[in-house]
């Protein structure tokens, strides 16, 4: 079977959805003679050791069956293995999560059907890699990212919103609903920034570091994101009162919030942020720890099959 598609099914991915679906996915894998095996995650972080195990048995064609955070999980075996280059594994993906917003950037449909048409097309694309180190209870952890980190008042929704994913509540509004609830009490936080060398002292609302340009299930917060040219694409939204927050909304969807004056956009190679508060941190939608924080990218280092690249 290593000549199979190793699928990565993660049956709690979108509320459930990917398990309740499952039988239809499989009979549309078989339709198409797709040859694959399926493994089930049953925890997280599972299909981080899934990845790293197969892997590392021969497989180097992976389908991912879930969400953005399977996918993370998925990058994070593959950085694990030492059999293959990161490059040398090819991963597609039917998305069934709750944002999409990977899968939004290379526009991978999500009717699932094309969505395995996609994948037999094998058109692939290099893409960057991000690590970022960072702090949670008194321990330093790494973690691979291929989408976008956010840190501050977003960190916070995404906190929010995992809680209640975890208590069984999905829904693409979701995001958006916990993005008004928690204005009620948030404060931007005092930050030092390190932007390749370069210091920055700011009180921060919400800062995203990104690969690619969407994230809250289809915001565009990183608007100037490009996947595989070395950088990070940054947005930082300085202190701001919470009725101009509400007044700017639509600016996260159109990708317009960096033409805002309490926006700066920068780009880097790596980044550091440190804090005297507690400055939350999330990676591709799955809740992480705190500052200090260190970045780094990977210039093209995951290779994925994309349908045709959004604008």
């Amino acid at each position: 079977m290593k000549n199979a598609w190793l699928t990565i099914v993660n049956i709690t991915a979108g509320g459930g959805k990917a398990g309740k679906d499952w039988l239809q996915i499989r009979n549309l894998l078989e339709k198409h003679q797709v040859n694959y095996q399926a493994e089930f995650t049953d925890r997280r972080l599972h299909a981080m050791v899934i990845a790293r195990r197969k892997i590392e048995e021969g497989f180097n064609k992976i389908i991912v069956v879930g969400g953005d955070g399977t996918m993370n999980e998925v990058i994070n075996g593959l950085f694990a293995q030492k059999r293959l280059k990161t490059t040398e594994v090819m991963l597609g993906m039917i998305a069934v999560g709750t944002g999409n917003d990977w899968a939004r950037m290379f526009n991978i449909p999500s009717d699932y059907e094309k969505a395995i048409l996609t994948i037999k097309n094998r058109k692939t694309f290099i893409q960057d890699a991000g690590l970022v180190t960072y702090k949670r209870n008194g321990r330093t952890w790494q973690r691979y990212f291929i989408n976008i980190a956010g840190m501050g008042f977003g960190a916070k929704v995404v906190e929010k919103t995992n809680r209640q994913k975890d208590r069984g509540k999905s829904s693409p509004a979701l995001y958006l609903c916990n993005l008004f609830t928690s204005l009620i009490r948030y404060r931007s936080t005092k930050a030092r920034i390190l932007i390749d060398g370069q210091l920055i002292d700011r009180k921060v609302f919400s800062m995203n570091v990104g690969i690619g340009k969407y994230n809250g299930g289809g915001m565009m917060q990183v608007p100037d994101a490009i996947a595989d040219d070395g950088l990070y694409s940054i947005t930082l939204i300085k202190r701001i009162g919470r009725l101009n927050v509400l007044a700017n909304i639509k600016r996260l969807y159109n990708g317009k919030i960096t033409e805002h004056s309490k926006v700066e956009t920068y780009t880097a190679r790596e980044i550091s942020v440190d804090s005297p508060t507690r400055l939350q941190l999330e990676t591709d939608g799955e809740t992480l720890g705190h500052a200090p924080l260190d970045f780094q990218i990977i210039p093209r280092s995951i290779k994925v099959i994309s349908g045709e690249l959004s604008a």
